[in-house]
């Protein structure tokens, strides 16, 4: 699975982005989707996911403030960023798993100006 992810830039404290990720191929098999993100010198962290029922998980920071979405029929996923903060800057990875084989995209820089 290959997978491009579009939609980082930068933007100012309290503003929005939205995130998308498309992964190739045609079929109906990706069970998980979702993004973690790195900040400069850390770790990179689960953001969100969801999974193929439409659940979802944020991690608590995010919680209220970020939307995980997913569109199966274009094996989509959408992150969306509302009141952002300088602490969400990072390059944010997309990743699906398949057939319990896990996909990253290349990652896109989401940087958030105080």
């Amino acid at each position: 699975v290959q997978l491009q992810a579009s939609g980082g830039g930068l933007v100012q404290d309290g503003g929005s982005l939205r995130l998308s990720c498309s992964a190739s191929g045609s079929d109906f098999s990706i069970n998980v989707m979702g993004w973690y993100r790195q900040a400069p010198g850390k770790q990179r962290d689960l953001v969100a996911v969801i999974f193929r029922g439409g659940s979802t998980n944020y991690t608590d920071s995010v919680k209220g403030r970020f939307t995980i979405s997913r569109d199966n029929a274009k094996n989509t996923v959408y992150l969306q960023m509302n009141s952002l903060k300088p602490e969400d800057t990072a390059v944010y990875f997309c990743y699906v798993v398949r057939f319990g084989t896990t996909s990253w995209g290349q990652g896109t820089q989401v940087t958030v100006s105080s």
